[in-house]
């Protein structure tokens, strides 16, 4: 029988004074709050090594909480890694395809979402390209759609264009943002650009260094689908400095 998706507004994921310390002793979170209703986009900026990945980890069950409370209100989730790790031999429909295929479902099926998927992100065209064929920010969308195939609740973000250039990294945060437009699912994004997670976001948090806790929360008024010019007002740019104020705070 198939879960009903989680209503407008109802929290999806959720952490309450999250802990995880690694057996050699190590602290990477203390103490950590954060949740993500359904149809907020929450990025989170913090300093090298502060443990941001370690909460994806921890929302995909990659990694177990060592304390406090997680929660998590997804029965689908999407996970796009820093890297687009593309299966080589593959073409860009299979790879895409790959999850729907683990899943087990039926060739036509998992065919016709890799090919709705790969056109939702722009790749008309190329479905029967390898990926060594593909530039950095065509196989990270490969990465993007093969995700969409399940129809996440739940997208969870790994710094995905942190070795793009900038320019494509922007195109592909506008992509971000037309997709969570149409579809508002839950999104928690990880970056170390404060523009980038301005620009993507309902919410913005910020977090402090190692251990790793959520120091402030910052709402974005911007309405969606954002226009890219956007980024160039005084109101973006006033949002901007101040989370930057409280990072480099929260760093110190």
């Amino acid at each position: 029988m198939q879960q009903a998706a989680p209503r407008p507004g109802s929290q999806v994921l959720g952490f309450a004074s999250t802990e995880l310390t690694y057996p050699g002793g190590t602290v990477a979170l203390r103490g950590v709050d954060l949740t993500v209703r359904a149809g907020e986009f929450v990025s989170v900026v913090g300093p090298s090594g502060c443990g941001k990945s370690t909460l994806l980890r921890i929302a995909s069950g990659l990694e177990s909480a060592t304390g406090g409370y997680t929660q998590i209100g997804a029965n689908r989730i999407g996970y796009v890694f820093q890297d687009a790790t593309l299966l080589p031999w593959r073409t860009v429909r299979d790879n895409v395809a790959l999850l729907a295929e683990l899943d087990r479902v039926g060739k036509a099926e998992r065919y016709r979402r890799a090919d709705e998927a790969i056109e939702l992100v722009g790749l008309t065209g190329f479905a029967d390209h390898l990926p060594r064929m593909l530039s950095g920010g065509m196989r990270m969308r490969v990465s993007l759609a093969r995700s969409l195939t399940v129809d996440p609740e739940l997208f969870l973000f790994d710094e995905p264009f942190g070795a793009l250039d900038e320019i494509t990294r922007q195109r592909l945060g506008d992509e971000i943002t037309e997709l969570f437009a149409a579809r508002r699912f839950a999104g928690l994004f990880i970056t170390h650009s404060v523009a980038e997670a301005v620009y993507l976001s309902t919410r913005v948090g910020v977090m402090s260094g190692r251990p790793g806790r959520v120091v402030a929360e910052f709402e974005v008024p911007f309405d969606f689908p954002r226009r890219p010019e956007i980024r160039f007002t005084p109101e973006f740019t006033a949002l901007a400095a101040e989370v930057s104020r409280t990072l480099r705070e929260a760093h110190a």
